[in-house]
């Protein structure tokens, strides 16, 4: 079976970058994250004009009618150029919703987010929360976060029961898989290019070692979260049954990618890698947040090996 992108993918891929690249250039995203609102309201009719809010919405109501694929590329691509707003909430929210309540969010209409474990990204920038009780209002506490591009909060009414471990669950985790491999593959594309042009005793820091080794683990560390971030897409929708799993591998690994790449890009930039000015300590912010949200590796890989290994009670587990 052949797991590549097909040439339709690979177009849509190419015009979502090249839209996000002219449209956000590192200094805009600086901007953004710096105002006042901390995104662009503006952006989501934009989105919604490019029929990225209903990617994987049925085109009777609205939407483009694509699949997990499709909406997992434009996940990648919006986490590359660090997009602010509440695009991945109402996307991690939208399987949960009515056919109505979809083909409002595919005409830029409604914004939602969903309610993980108590927390909801982007409380304050969206109109309704999907809980495992049902929908509510976006009413709630506004809490601290890593990432003040990605506000997390608690809803006031208390109650609401943890979001279960089905496929709703692999739909969360599968799409912060796809927006952390973005963040990894952009932290990674701006230390390469440093490293070309920074120059000491007569040659580009590139060609030494010591700077070159750890974007190579980069590199071969990308690739790898590539392969399980569009498995776990693709497993959503052709093998629902193996969803969870395959997402929470997938979230686990990427996560740990992109807070790596982030890491060595700004090693490998010196002294103004942890300066304020420059952009990859956004981009770090960002994938600590992603690490953080819906469960931390060492918690996903618990769900896989309960997954992988028959349940055992203690005199088995001694071998008796």
């Amino acid at each position: 079976m052949n797991f590549a992108f097909t040439d339709e993918q690979r177009e849509f891929r190419d015009l979502a970058r090249r839209f996000l690249q002219d449209t956000l250039p590192l200094d805009r995203v600086a901007a953004i994250a710096d105002s006042a609102e901390g995104w662009d309201p503006s952006s989501w009719t934009d989105l919604a004009d490019m029929g990225w809010l209903g990617a994987t919405v049925a085109e009777d109501l609205g939407g483009t009618g694509l699949g997990y694929i499709e909406q997992a590329i434009l996940l990648e691509e919006l986490g590359r150029a660090l997009y602010a707003g509440p695009y991945l909430s109402t996307i991690l929210a939208l399987p949960a919703l009515g056919p109505d309540q979809q083909a409002s969010v595919a005409v830029g209409e409604a914004r939602w987010s969903i309610e993980v474990d108590g927390l909801v990204p982007d409380l304050d920038r969206v109109d309704c929360v999907v809980t495992a009780d049902g929908a509510t209002t976006a009413e709630g506490e506004m809490l601290a976060s890593i990432d003040p591009t990605r506000p997390v909060g608690r809803l006031q009414v208390g109650g609401h029961t943890p979001l279960p471990g089905t496929t709703d669950r692999a739909v969360v985790l599968s799409g912060l898989a796809s927006e952390a491999l973005g963040v990894a593959c952009r932290a990674l594309e701006i230390g390469v290019e440093y490293v070309k042009e920074r120059k000491q005793f007569g040659k580009a820091i590139g060609t030494y070692q010591g700077i070159s080794h750890p974007l190579a683990d980069t590199f071969s560390d990308i690739e790898l979260a590539h392969s399980l971030v569009y498995a776990a897409a693709w497993t959503l929708s052709a093998e629902p049954a193996g969803a969870l799993r395959a997402a929470s591998i997938a979230k686990a690994f990427a996560t740990e990618v992109a807070v790596a790449a982030t890491e060595r890009a700004i090693q490998v930039h010196g002294g103004i890698g942890f300066t304020w000015e420059h952009p990859l300590h956004r981009f770090y912010k960002r994938a600590l947040w992603l690490q953080a949200f819906a469960g931390y590796p060492s918690e996903l890989r618990g769900i896989v090996r309960d997954a992988l290994l028959p349940q055992t009670g203690p005199h088995q587990a001694k071998g008796a």
